[in-house]
């Protein structure tokens, strides 16, 4: 059986006070802060459009098929992360189902967001577990291939590394590199206000086209 190897490494913390900040910003205005990127594809989705992620990322290296990286993850994940798994995009053999779900829970972890596929998906509903995966289906997983904890990894199409944010909700995931995530905080509380200012612009009767900038019509002949 091959091992599950781990990267011997520190992850940077972010305090509970930026957390809770973050809890208040949705990912798509994440995304817009980003330059409109580092948000997942639109195929990682979430079970239940009520759940949402604000946490930083423990990454999982699997290979297709195969949870042995998973499972021991869980084991040493500390309470308030979420697991992110690049399970090679591959969707015919679910690496995580209701047991798993009910170790996490245990665990205390955030959630899970995979690029891969889950099963028994009422009952990791049914848990309260945020989970945001590629597909759903009831193949089960193999064990002995091995995978990697805490590396760098892809994810629905975005690079993650071991502390980055995580910001999850009805419309997605979003990731924002830890080295930025001050910043990108300020610049999200600016587009929330610009939003603000558009809203009480509608209320007494302007447009969007005029928040916005948006250039007058001009007739064609």
């Amino acid at each position: 059986m091959a091992s599950v190897r781990r990267h011997n490494i520190t992850i940077p913390k972010l305090s509970a006070e930026m957390l809770k900040a973050w809890a208040e910003i949705p990912a798509a205005v994440a995304s817009d802060c980003l330059g409109r990127g580092q948000a997942m594809a639109a195929e990682i989705s979430p079970l239940h459009p009520s759940m949402r992620i604000v946490a930083q990322a423990r990454t999982v290296d699997c290979m297709a098929a195969d949870n042995s990286a998973l499972h021991a993850a869980i084991g040493i994940c500390e309470p308030g992360e979420v697991l992110v798994c690049n399970a090679q995009g591959y969707t015919n053999n679910a690496i995580f189902g209701g047991l798993m779900t009910r170790a996490a829970t245990d665990a205390k972890l955030a959630g899970l967001v995979i690029d891969g596929s889950v099963r028994d998906s009422e009952e990791i509903v049914a848990a309260g577990f945020p989970c945001y995966s590629r597909g759903v289906v009831p193949r089960g997983p193999h064990k002995g291939f091995g995978g990697v904890i805490d590396g760098p990894v892809a994810c629905g199409g975005v690079s993650v590394a071991p502390g980055d944010l995580i910001i999850g909700d009805a419309d997605g995931v979003t990731v924002v590199p830890f080295a930025i995530v001050e910043q990108t905080l300020e610049a999200a509380k600016a587009i929330l206000a610009k939003e603000a200012r558009a809203l009480a612009s509608l209320d007494q009767g302007g447009s969007l086209a005029e928040v916005y900038g948006v250039p007058e019509i001009t007739l064609i002949d």
